[in-house]
């Protein structure tokens, strides 16, 4: 037990640079939501917490070098509460992306997006009419369409070429019409009516060939947004759940701590507690 705190110290300093993988992963939601995702406020409980975890990892490394009593009972206070945030995130980020995926399409390597197959409240949010019109235009002005075009000695490329393309799920969902609405390819954001019927897909007829409309105003699109918002908070998700256990293991070995450096303020010997009642009293922190 004596060398409890000494432990803590260590391990606090480690959960301080952990933090910084949280704070990054934030900062790279933010950058997504700038520039490919467009969602601007899912990343900011993430940096807030890895924001906490550096102040609090501080506090606790304090309160374990110079037994300072008071430290370590707000440490492990704070960090308690953090871990149950943390944890709530967790689950919070894992029901909003649960469901929902791209659907394969026969001769083509990218998939489809379909906003039915989402649900939710992530998916109400995106969908929207209030909420899309600031979605919408952040895709529109990522440029991420008119990034998707190839050229070759100045020539487009061709269909087939086109359909063996692993696409974005934005680019699938807002850059080109649903496969099933039979549209002919041009090029990569120029699409022609076929001469057969069109799909029942109310997407059909918002596509335009118009660079500033697109199919950013189709289902599709939304779903597409969706699905990239998915993939990013599942790869945040997979760190967060690695330093939740790493602090649940750190917060145990600080109460030991802490318990430890109220012994020694009452010049307690070790090994030995002190009874100054004839009965023992209910657990105290």
């Amino acid at each position: 037990m004596r060398t409890s705190n000494h432990l803590i110290g260590a391990l606090n300093f480690s959960t301080f640079l952990l933090s910084i993988p949280i704070l990054g992963g934030g900062i790279w939601l933010s950058s997504r939501s700038n520039n490919t995702d467009c969602l601007q406020f899912l990343q900011w409980p993430l940096i807030i917490i890895g924001i906490s975890i550096m102040v609090i990892s501080l506090a606790g490394f304090a309160g374990a070098c110079y037994r300072n009593t008071f430290l370590m009972r707000l440490y492990l206070v704070a960090m308690f509460i953090i871990i149950a945030v943390l944890i709530g995130f967790i689950i919070f980020a894992y029901v909003v992306t649960d469901k929902g995926s791209g659907r394969r399409v026969t001769n083509r390597v990218y998939l489809d997006y379909y906003l039915q197959d989402y649900s939710g409240w992530l998916e109400e949010r995106v969908a929207s009419d209030s909420y899309w019109g600031k979605i919408s235009s952040c895709v529109r002005d990522s440029n991420t369409c008119r990034k998707l075009a190839r050229n070759f000695n100045g020539v487009p490329e061709s269909a087939d070429m086109f359909n063996l393309r692993s696409l974005t799920s934005i680019q699938s969902g807002c850059c080109k019409p649903p496969t099933d609405c039979g549209y002919i390819y041009q090029n990569e954001t120029i699409w022609n009516l076929g001469n057969g019927l069109m799909s029942a897909n109310p997407d059909c007829t918002k596509w335009s060939n118009d660079q500033q409309q697109l199919c950013y105003a189709c289902d599709s699109c939304k779903a597409g947004v969706l699905a990239s918002v998915r993939k990013s908070w599942r790869k945040v998700s997979v760190i967060n759940i690695v330093v939740m256990i790493i602090l649940v293991i750190v917060y145990i070995i600080a109460y030991a701590a802490y318990r430890n450096n109220r012994r020694m303020d009452n010049d307690e010997p070790y090994g030995e507690a002190r009874m100054t009642k004839s009965q023992p009293s209910h657990f105290h922190l």
